[in-house]
């Protein structure tokens, strides 16, 4: 049988072709001006069977591996010269959809070998488009799923170290500098009131001392917890408990105590703030300076008191108050602050029956710089009775920080008239009562006290046979001046406290 050979410089002249086995070598193909001679190729469709399983074509030899219900399906045709467009990269030449792996050549029977199936395909292993969507989506899945693990291990540990303010790692060698044995409670006050920067101890001896304290009787509760008495080397201290709920008021509590230069005698005397794990749920303790009278509503329930002692009680209230609301400029300064919750029940008696403030979990603080407020993250708003007539009807300027102020001088004005019932004055007094107690039921809501306050504009009764006493008299037009309406035209804590300054001086009264 005649053939040609070919090769990469132009033909001289025609060859003969011995044998159709012969392959035919077709280093490059030719151009549309070359003479391209037929090819013998391996062929596996029904149409070859008739010529030997093989055909010629002008063009080249294709093998290709496919799948077909899980088996691998071996395919050899010829391909046309008309087909091998476009030139370079014929269409029949590429990976088609079911053809897993395609070969093309240009030499006789040149498709005579087995393509392997590429990885990841084959019986048992076929990748359709369910195992795809898996494959990818799988990975993606877990990994979303490890964000959000670290998420919320990350906000736990957050809340239990960062939040509570925690120390990871406490150094018992440095207990010497500041909690030596012979260290009494006494010296401890006095650390606090004489340190530099008005704050407190540092965190790891808060914590030392609260875990070293033995509680020994409750004294109180409320809607946070408990509050009890404990025994600190030999001397006493209140501990209040918060509820596992309340931790954000614990928290909050802590940071206004803390407060750079905010110790002052007619302020609680904060001591330490730690959480206690006992084992079965998580206590936050605060621990402060503790006073045998109790609250200021304790107090006057138990005792009447004389002009001296009103005088005494007002005086220091309206000081701790000042002193709270005053704003220290420096770089150990103090920002001012707002109570929002003041009533006799978060005032306390000291030994010297004088009052020192507490419960500072509602305050907010003024940041004067920025003109900003921080107010605490909590849900818990103040007690109803003691609410002034903007907070009830909701027009207070909240991003006003003297609004906040007025609202507290409201309140103690409430806290006046029920020290002024109790005073003795010419053998005269009145058993203790609640501000509205004639006026509202015992725990009225917010519509009630709003009605009472905004709409009827009713205030506490004071008595006339006020008048026949100066104490009495100055105390009645203060509290007059305190529950005006409009807030910006009531006293402020420093007016009032040089108002009963004066008033002590006249009734020679030593404060």
């Amino acid at each position: 049988m005649p053939s040609h050979k070919l090769s990469t410089h132009p033909p001289k002249a025609p060859a003969t072709r011995t044998h159709p086995t012969q392959p035919l070598t077709l280093p490059l193909l030719p151009d549309l001006a070359r003479t391209i001679l037929s090819l013998w190729c391996n062929c596996t469709t029904a149409q070859c069977e008739k010529t030997g399983s093989q055909c010629e074509t002008d063009g080249a030899c294709m093998a290709s591996t496919s799948l077909i219900n899980g088996q691998e399906q071996h395919i050899r045709i010829c391909i046309t010269r008309d087909n091998l467009e476009p030139p370079g990269q014929p269409f029949y030449c590429r990976s088609a959809e079911g053809f897993l792996n395609i070969h093309c050549c240009y030499t006789d029977y040149c498709n005579s070998i087995d393509l392997q199936v590429p990885s990841g395909y084959g019986p048992g292993g076929t990748w359709g488009l369910v195992e795809l969507v898996a494959v990818i989506a799988g990975p993606l899945f877990l990994l979303c799923l490890l964000l959000v693990v670290g998420v919320f291990l990350y906000q736990y540990h957050q809340r239990a170290y960062s939040h509570r303010q925690r120390l990871e790692v406490e150094d018992p060698s440095c207990d010497h500098l500041y909690l030596a044995k012979d260290r009494t409670l006494q010296d401890l006050i006095y650390d606090l009131s004489t340190s530099g920067s008005g704050s407190g101890l540092p965190l790891f001896v808060q914590r030392t001392v609260a875990r070293t304290i033995v509680l020994q009787e409750i004294i109180g509760k409320g809607r946070f917890g408990e509050v009890w008495r404990g025994r600190w080397r030999g001397g006493d201290v209140a501990v209040k408990i918060f509820s596992s709920r309340e931790e954000r008021s614990w928290f909050r509590e802590a940071e206004i105590y803390q407060t750079i230069m905010l110790r002052h005698e007619n302020i609680l005397g904060f001591i330490a703030a730690d959480n206690k794990d006992n084992g079965t749920w998580t206590q936050l303790w605060l621990v402060s300076d503790y006073h045998e009278h109790g609250s200021l509503f304790d107090y006057l329930n138990r005792y009447s008191v004389t002009t001296e002692g009103m005088i005494k009680l007002a005086l220091s209230a309206a000081s701790g108050l000042a002193h709270l609301h005053m704003e220290i400029l420096g770089t150990q300064g103090k920002p001012g602050i707002a109570h929002r919750d003041l009533k006799s029940k978060n005032i306390l008696v000291k030994k010297n029956c004088t009052c020192a403030i507490a419960d500072l979990g509602l305050a907010v603080r003024h940041d004067s710089a920025t003109d900003t407020i921080d107010i605490a993250p909590n849900q818990r708003v103040g007690t109803k009775r003691y609410m002034a007539p903007e907070v009830l009807d909701e027009t207070i300027n909240m991003r006003h920080f003297d609004s906040f102020k007025c609202a507290d001088i409201y309140a103690l004005g409430l806290v006046y008239w029920e020290i002024a019932r109790r005073c003795n004055s010419g053998g005269i007094h009145e058993e203790y009562q609640l501000p509205y107690y004639d006026l509202v039921p015992s725990d009225p809501s917010i519509e009630e006290m709003r009605k009472l306050v905004c709409d009827q504009k009713l205030r506490p009764n004071i008595p006339n046979w006020w008048q026949s006493y100066e104490a009495l008299r100055v105390m009645g037009k203060i509290m007059r001046e305190c529950w005006y309406a409009n807030g910006a035209a009531r006293l402020t804590a420093l007016r009032i406290k040089k108002t009963l300054s004066q008033l002590s001086i006249q009734e020679d009264i030593k404060v």
